[in-house]
């Protein structure tokens, strides 16, 4: 009966330490998950300056008028995956992309709630923004890497 009771103190302690472990791995897991996100923004976003500027060569080329519209979406063909549109308000949900209308920014909403912002820069506002063509480029305007 002796050699029972330390036993059980035993596997208690191994219990704590596998909880404890366990709390550490689930934390590195979540900021793992939100650096793959903050990546796939970057790339979408990249993918969106490309379009915007093979838009632009295209004008610069054979003439045209710029669109009014300051969403960068309106500009190109493609929509990113999980965008919801113009929108007053900042949606509840997150992983989504959609243009703030009152702030005329293109937003990615984080799961985590934090966000990252996109601004269509043209004429003097691009000036010295590289990428740029034809006085325009596509500028983060927030810092949201904490």
């Amino acid at each position: 009966m002796d050699g029972s009771r330390p036993r059980k103190y035993e596997f208690a302690l191994l219990v704590g330490l596998i909880g404890v472990l366990a709390v550490i791995l689930l934390g590195a897991l979540e900021r793992a998950r939100e650096d793959v996100e903050d990546a796939a923004v970057q790339a979408e976003i990249a993918a969106l300056r490309v379009e915007l500027l093979d838009w632009l060569a295209h004008r610069e080329a054979w003439g045209g008028k710029l669109p009014e519209s300051r969403n960068p979406l309106r500009w190109v063909a493609r929509q990113p995956a999980g965008y919801l549109g113009e929108l007053d308000t900042p949606p509840e949900q997150g992983g989504v992309w959609y243009f703030d209308r009152s702030r005329q920014e293109l937003a990615y909403r984080f799961r985590s709630g934090r966000e990252a912002r996109f601004r269509l820069a043209r004429g003097l506002e691009s000036a010295g923004a590289a990428g740029r063509l034809a006085g325009v480029a596509l500028r983060r305007v927030d810092d949201a890497r904490e």
